[in-house]
């Protein structure tokens, strides 16, 4: 690996990102960084300004859409997709080189926490690594790194609302090996915490299966988000 892109996905992240970019500054100083815009209305764009060591790129919304984008414009010759609310663990960089030293790798995902201690988060993140170990499938709250020359080949996130990371890596394993690395990055709770664990894991599960049956992508975004809103995860 002669270097690393980091891409972010954002939709108004000013506040994140006011702790992400420091941190990746200081954990992941040779990595080119650029924030992908889907249209918001924060403080996102003045944010990423602040921070000579990021590059902001503008893109149709849709996290698919701008992962997309900001790997047309990256650089590296490997891609890591980070989201906003979630941090890198120390030695981040370090363990993608040695994952992708490897010929038959061609991409991986980090194990994950939660950024709240309650033992029903513990576990659930406990069930998302193992699941994710067994059936070498990488989501995007793991992070997701891949070689640039794999990810173009499968023609990179199919422009889908929802799934879109699932769908990667079935096409990714088609090529070679998908490393999960134990390190952990540490992800925001929200979601969970606003939805509920219980109610979240049941959602997912489903959304999954029918994924799995050929349900239409949009169709499982209307329903888990609602007819009313635009379809950015």
């Amino acid at each position: 690996m002669k270097r690393l892109s980091i891409v972010i996905p954002a939709l108004d992240e000013a506040e994140n990102l006011a702790r992400l970019l420091p941190e990746l500054a200081r954990g992941a100083a040779a990595a080119e960084v650029l924030v992908v815009d889907g249209g918001s209305r924060d403080a996102t764009g003045p944010t990423v300004a602040r921070h000579p060591g990021a590059r902001l790129v503008v893109a149709a919304r849709g996290r698919a859409r701008q992962m997309n984008a900001g790997a047309r414009e990256a650089a590296g010759d490997a891609l890591l997709f980070l989201h906003a609310d979630t941090t890198l663990p120390e030695g981040a960089v370090t363990a993608i080189e040695r994952a992708l030293a490897e010929p038959a790798v061609v991409g991986g995902r980090f194990d994950v926490r939660f950024d709240r201690a309650r033992p029903v988060l513990r576990m659930v993140a406990w069930f998302m690594n193992a699941r994710s170990r067994w059936s070498g499938i990488c989501t995007g709250d793991q992070a997701i790194f891949v070689r640039r020359a794999d990810f173009e080949a499968v023609g990179g996130y199919p422009d889908i609302p929802l799934m879109e990371d699932i769908e990667l890596s079935r096409r990714l394993k088609r090529r070679g090996r998908l490393r999960a690395l134990r390190l952990r990055v540490t992800t925001s709770a929200r979601k969970w915490e606003r939805e509920g664990p219980v109610r979240t894991i049941g959602l997912m599960w489903a959304l999954r299966f029918l994924h799995f049956w050929g349900v239409a992508p949009a169709r499982l975004h209307r329903w888990y988000y609602g007819p009313a809103k635009e379809p950015y995860p």
